[in-house]
């Protein structure tokens, strides 16, 4: 599913320029290789994963467009078994960055908005009920015994979202 957007303004007023999400998304890539690109079932406050709450690990990710996309494993851990949970109640959850930076108040198309800036740092993708980015809901597509992993959103939702972007 979609991770993150790049150039496009989300629900909190930010817009992510590509190349820096590009940079951290190479980052990024070296945590999965690794296996170590975990997430918690929501933002903490804390800018460090917690290991007692880590619910997934991203598994993929990559480009299609402006759009950052990836893979997810739910873990079964506690956080991960409540996520499962809510998976398979049909609750629709959607994906975050958390990262460390500043913003800069630009003039776009469109009005005002907060840039991110180079100082931005990739910590984490968490679950979410409500992701800034839109589209950023995943779904699960398989299930076994250990893992449920979530797959891009359907066609209609991103047609849907496309729309609702430039209205």
């Amino acid at each position: 599913g979609v991770l993150q957007r790049a150039e496009a303004k989300n629900q909190n007023g930010r817009i992510y320029p590509k190349e820096v999400l590009m940079r951290e998304a190479k980052k990024y890539n070296t945590l999965i290789k690794e296996r170590r690109a975990l997430g918690e079932l929501d933002h903490p406050e804390s800018s460090v994963v917690n290991l007692n709450n880590v619910s997934h690990n991203v598994l993929e990710m990559g480009w299609n467009g402006n759009d950052l996309v990836g893979k997810v494993e739910v873990l079964s851990t506690p956080s991960g078994n409540i996520l499962k949970e809510l998976f398979k109640s049909g609750i629709k959850l959607g994906i975050s960055s958390r990262g460390m930076g500043s913003v800069k108040e630009v003039m776009r198309e469109g009005g005002n908005t907060l840039e991110v800036q180079p100082d931005f740092e990739l910590v984490a993708f968490d679950f979410v009920s409500n992701p800034s980015t839109h589209g950023a809901f995943l779904s699960p597509v398989n299930e076994s015994v250990n893992k449920v992993v979530t797959q891009k959103y359907s066609n209609v939702e991103n047609i849907i979202t496309t729309i609702i972007r430039e209205f």
